[in-house]
This record gives C-alpha cells, structure tokens and sequence, in this order.
C-alpha cells in the first residue's frame, strides 16, 4: 500500500472524529437530538452556546486541514493534497463511527481548502461573510462560498486536476444543504443571530 493510500484512509479516519457529538456530549447534550441536530458548529453554537460551537469550528476545521498539510509536508503533488482533502471531508460527512452519518461539512471543507488554496479561501470567506452580513443565514453564505470555491481555486490556482476534486468537494457541501435549500425557499431558515 502506497503513502498516498495510507494517508486517504488515515485522512478519512480523522474526518469521521464527530467532534460536535463528543463535545456535546462532554457538556451532558447529544446535538443530534438538538436543535437541527446536525453536529456541526452551526448547532453546536446554537445549543451549547458560544464557546463549544467555536471549538467545535476549530476542531472540524483542523480535521480537513492537518491531513492537507502531512500531505504537503511528505512532498504529495496537488492533486493528492486535493484528495486527501476529499477524503476528510467525506469522513465528516459519512462518519465510519456513527453508521456513516454526520455533518455538512463546511467547515472541514473550509481546513481542506486552507491546505490546498489559502487565498482561493480567503476570497470565499469575504463572500460568506458578505452574504449572512446582509442575509443572516449561515447556510447560504455557506453554499455560496462553496459554490465559488471551485472558481476561486480555478482562476487562482489554475490546475484542472484540484479545480476538479474542488469541484466535487463544493457539491457534496450544498448536497448537505438540500435541506436548508428548501427552508431557504420557504422562508422558514433560522437567521444567525450573534
């Protein structure tokens, strides 16, 4: 079995640490039974309160992002750190620990998309951040960020292998948010309030 190999499972593993359920669960609240009852930080935040929705921001961030970087650190090329990428946030999504169920992923994608482009992130963040400024949904800005990241990673990056893989990334993320899709179109979307 090859390094690349070895580094997509390990990846996937790191993925699939339900970091909003053990957090939750720390604080005597299964999230899943909770608000959306997604794990992510959006719900964490919303049913733990501040400080456990940051953390949980944080570690699912750095679930997408430290694989990113062993890959870059072992001396992958960009289509590996890529996928690599691909593999934690399929991990978060389809978590091997709770029956491959789990979270939206945006903010695994978001660690993975630090590793692969940081300025192609930097540019979706003042996206999302424009978009709940004037909205207030977290899950719009998230899809639109999303939406724009393969652009992003194609204009700045400029290779069609990661741009691909990017692509691929941002669909699963607004496939997580058919649900808030529909909200969204019936107007019935919970706003952030800070």
């Amino acid at each position: 079995m090859n390094n690349e190999l070895i580094l997509f499972i390990i990846a996937y593993l790191i993925g699939s640490i339900p970091t909003g359920l053990l957090l939750g669960k720390y604080a005597g609240v299964d999230i899943r039974k909770s608000g959306s009852g997604n794990i992510g930080a959006t719900n964490a935040y919303r049913t733990l309160g501040r400080k456990i929705g940051v953390i949980t921001l944080i570690c699912d961030c750095l679930k997408g992002l430290i694989p990113v970087l062993i890959a870059r650190f072992i001396g992958f090329n960009d289509t590996w750190m890529a996928l690599i990428g691909l593999a934690a946030l399929i991990g978060h999504i389809f978590s091997i620990f709770l029956a491959f169920k789990g979270g939206k992923g945006v903010a695994t994608a978001l660690g993975a998309f630090l590793g692969i482009s940081p300025l192609a992130v930097l540019c979706a963040l003042a996206i999302f951040a424009i978009v709940v400024w004037k909205w207030r949904y977290i899950s719009l800005g998230s899809i639109i960020a999303a939406i724009a990241m393969p652009l992003l990673v194609a204009f700045i990056d400029k290779s069609s292998e990661t741009t691909c893989i990017t692509l691929l990334m941002a669909a699963l993320v607004v496939w997580r948010h058919k649900d808030n899709i529909t909200r969204l179109r019936r107007g019935s979307e919970t706003k952030f309030k800070a």
